[in-house]
């Protein structure tokens, strides 16, 4: 079936009955390089080789074959990748991967134009206010914003990365960025090992008062997609976790299936903040809150559209 339902139900079938575990959900680190030098990020601090447009193809197609069928490209900053020998940008990689996913995504800092830009969802990171914005991610506040507010694509989302900074305004944040946005998702900030992580990651034992916050700001009709199941899971990090379904390509072209950690930084399951994670493993146990969020964030096409 070349249908998406079709084939979610045929993934569904393969692997929860069979045992055939295949991954379904792909990241492609496209670049390290980034304009910005955020606080949470560990990323921009790496130096790996940068895929031209050839080993590009190269790579979404090995995703492609290894069973993935959603993808999401990432940085570093993804805008800023490109291959001047053949002419290619992002855009050129968005257009080329579409037709072997039901979904393709990107995930950028929002400091370029977002406008008829081919993706199925695009995710502007925003993590605080204007003073709290510049303390973790530098003097683009403005910049960010009226990005945001100038882009004419119909399934733009904002994603905000919850730490000890920016926790006490999260309210203030997201009442501010949800008439702007089709949605919120959120994340909550993984201790990659380096210096910033003491002043950024909050611990589980105090994630519960978070956690209700944002269950009240989405009962107020505030934009947070992630469904109250995935929040309450997050309290003690309490899910099945399906890492299986993953799979991450880094910019050297390495691909590696399980866990978003795995060759980037040390696992430690409790320390887990990505909500994303909880969704899709909460998908395939079938409850239908993360089933539904899934559809509507990655909004599936037919393959080859």
């Amino acid at each position: 079936m070349s249908h998406w339902l079709g084939f979610f139900f045929e993934y569904f079938i393969r692997s929860k009955i069979k045992g055939d575990k295949k991954p379904l959900l792909g990241g492609l680190k496209i670049t390290h390089r980034c304009n910005l030098r955020c606080e949470h990020c560990p990323y921009w601090r790496r130096s790996l080789p940068e895929p031209g447009f050839e080993d590009v193809k190269d790579i979404v197609f090995k995703l492609y074959e290894k069973g993935v069928r959603i993808l999401i490209i990432e940085g570093g900053e993804p805008f800023l990748w490109r291959d001047n020998t053949a002419d290619k940008d992002i855009v050129d990689v968005v257009k080329f991967a579409k037709p072997y996913f039901y979904s393709v995504g990107v995930t950028t800092n929002g400091t370029f134009p977002i406008v008829n830009f081919p993706a199925d969802v695009v995710w502007v990171s925003f993590d605080g206010m204007e003073v709290t914005y510049k303390k973790i991610r530098g003097d683009v506040f403005t910049k960010v914003v009226e990005n945001i507010r100038k882009s004419n694509h119909n399934n733009l989302y904002a994603n905000i990365t919850i730490n000890k900074i920016n926790e006490v305004e999260l309210d203030e944040m997201i009442k501010f960025i949800s008439p702007m946005v089709k949605g919120i998702t959120i994340q909550f900030h993984y201790p990659y090992g380096v210096e910033e992580d003491e002043m950024l990651f909050i611990p589980l034992s105090e994630r519960g008062k978070i956690i209700d916050r944002l269950i009240a700001l989405k009962k107020d009709g505030y934009k947070l997609v992630d469904s109250y199941g995935c929040l309450n899971d997050m309290r003690e990090n309490s899910w099945l976790c399906h890492d299986w379904m993953l799979a991450n390509a880094n910019p050297d072209g390495s691909i590696v299936e399980g866990c978003y950690l795995k060759s980037r930084g040390e696992i430690d399951c409790k320390s887990c903040g990505f909500a994303a994670h909880v969704e899709i493993s909460r998908a395939f146990d079938l409850k239908i809150s993360s089933i539904l969020v899934g559809r509507k964030i990655f909004k599936y096409r037919m393959l080859g559209c």
